[in-house]
């Protein structure tokens, strides 16, 4: 360590209209070190790195890297200064292989062959196996995520910022990633690390600041603090632990029936003789690596993409021609992973996302009109119980961070009772404490009879709610095997497709 941080940040302060989103926040970065930013959701971490790397400008404050004043007015200057950002959401085009891409984030870009070269070293490197002629449609999340890595470390980053890194990678993806990351810190690079998976961080991270409300309320050494104190550190209030009954699961609610489907994207995963049960009450976990299927079960559960006759039967009733409308009158409500732009509409107010999916179940229309009032209401009674940060329900989606966001939409679904409930990624990006709590409204629901399908990559998730679990690989479904007892060897052994069990019979 040396005495002149690579990155010191003094006072720096944002206020936005009815929020102060960074507060007088200060924090040193040391050349060399993992440092983790924590925080629940709307504690300002994202408006923190977006000053560091250019993209908001701070109201006061301000920031020094090596001892030289630093406010860089554009991504551009804070890349020029030695600031790499790898963003939760990837920034990819799909029908572009991974040079073009890479190519495309370069101010200049060297000719392709050229730059395939050094795509390559950088991969060998640093044990990121990435083919630069490969079409990034083709790739799994984890490859993806190379891909952004690989574009910053061509700039040879002194800071490098990560924003939920490991939010769709695999165990051994994550492996992989933090020795890259362990090795670009013994070189001297600095690494921002935010997450909240706290058990990753006590692994990788030398020293971690937290932030509550827009403040920082606490710093701490990550390998010498628990999960669960940095966690209550973060919220401010002692962490409650899901729990669940547990009853004796009902009557069968869904049935799958060797369903079979084409992927609607060029790039997607078609669905392979999938055959399972879920009963009222139960709770079945899907896992497995991303873009295995996971987007094309929920639409075909959702009725986003329709199916042979025969595939799916819900209470008894073949719904597989039914769109998601009719679906959603029956008591079938699905929450899909994207948030914005799928799951809720970015420009439109959170009334008017409410509207959108809760339209019949809660009585929002009368005659053909819609009750505006009661829209309202209903937004309302998310925020509160949800505890879902914003101004107020007249606020769009996309003004909401991504936890919030993903509360409101969790919430929206499950304050309508549903009789089957199919979630995606039903806690991606959300703080521990949120987490729970939307955990344990999946388990109410349960414990009020509803069947649920979850699909999740976080595996600890799972195992926590889940009273079966399968796993989906290249489109098929393993056999449903009770999640209790199940090692994380075995998990594995049925996310990779090796599991060498049939396709599910129940």
């Amino acid at each position: 360590m040396t005495e002149t941080p690579l990155l010191d940040l003094k006072g720096l302060t944002k206020a936005y209209p009815g929020v102060i989103a960074n507060d007088d926040v200060s924090l040193s970065i040391q050349p060399g070190e993992v440092h983790a930013l924590l925080g629940e959701n709307g504690a300002g971490k994202s408006t923190l790195v977006k000053m560091i790397y250019g993209l908001v400008k701070p109201d006061a404050g301000s920031m020094q890297m090596f001892g030289v004043p630093f406010a860089p007015a554009e991504p551009r200057a804070a890349r020029a200064a030695g600031v790499g950002m790898v963003f939760q959401h990837f920034s990819l085009f799909d029908a572009l292989t991974v040079a073009e891409n890479i190519a495309l984030g370069m101010e200049n870009a060297p000719k392709l062959r050229d730059l395939s070269q050094q795509i390559r070293h950088v991969s060998d490197t640093y044990g990121l196996p990435l083919s630069p002629d490969r079409v990034v449609g083709d790739l799994s999340a984890g490859e993806r995520q190379r891909v952004e890595i690989i574009r910053c470390l061509l700039q040879e980053p002194k800071l490098l910022i990560m924003d939920e890194p490991t939010s769709v990678l695999t165990p051994q993806e994550v492996e992989i990633l933090f020795k890259t990351l362990r090795k670009l810190s013994a070189e001297g690079t600095a690494i921002l690390y935010i997450s909240h998976k706290l058990e990753e961080i006590r692994a990788l991270c030398d020293s971690a600041t937290i932030l509550r409300l827009g403040k920082v309320v606490g710093e701490c050494t990550p390998a010498e603090t628990s999960a669960r104190d940095m966690a209550e550190m973060m919220v401010g209030k002692l962490l409650q632990t899901p729990t669940r009954a547990g009853k004796t699961p009902g009557d069968v609610v869904l049935e799958l029936k060797g369903l079979s489907a084409q992927s609607p994207s060029a790039f997607g995963m078609p669905l392979r003789d999938i055959n399972v049960e879920v009963r009222a009450g139960e709770i079945i976990g899907i896992g497995g690596v991303a873009g295995n299927g996971q987007d094309e079960l929920l639409a075909a559960l959702s009725g986003e993409m329709l199916t042979s006759p025969g595939m799916i039967v819900f209470k008894e009733r073949d719904v597989s021609l039914l769109g998601p409308t009719p679906r959603r009158a029956m008591g079938i409500l699905s929450a899909p992973e994207e948030r914005l732009g799928h799951a809720a509409a970015p420009d439109m107010s959170l009334t008017e996302n409410a509207m959108l999916t809760a339209a019949a179940r809660e009585r929002l229309e009368k005659g053909g009109l819609l009750d505006w009032g009661a829209a309202q209401r209903f937004a309302e009674k998310i925020i509160e119980t949800f505890d879902v940060r914003t101004p107020g329900p007249g606020n769009a989606a996309r003004s909401l961070s991504g936890g919030n966001l993903q509360k409101f939409v969790i919430g929206r679904e499950v304050l309508q009772r549903p009789d089957l409930l199919v979630v995606n990624q039903p806690t991606w990006g959300v703080d521990a404490s949120a987490a729970a709590a939307i955990r344990q409204a999946l388990l109410d629901l349960a414990e009020n009879g509803t069947a649920l399908v979850v699909i999740s990559q976080d595996l600890d998730e799972l195992m926590e709610i889940s009273d079966r679990f399968a796993a989906l690989n290249e489109g098929r479904l393993s056999a449903p095997r009770p999640a209790q007892g199940l090692t994380v060897e075995e998990i594995g052994l049925m996310m990779g497709g090796a599991h060498g069990m049939e396709v599910a019979h129940v």
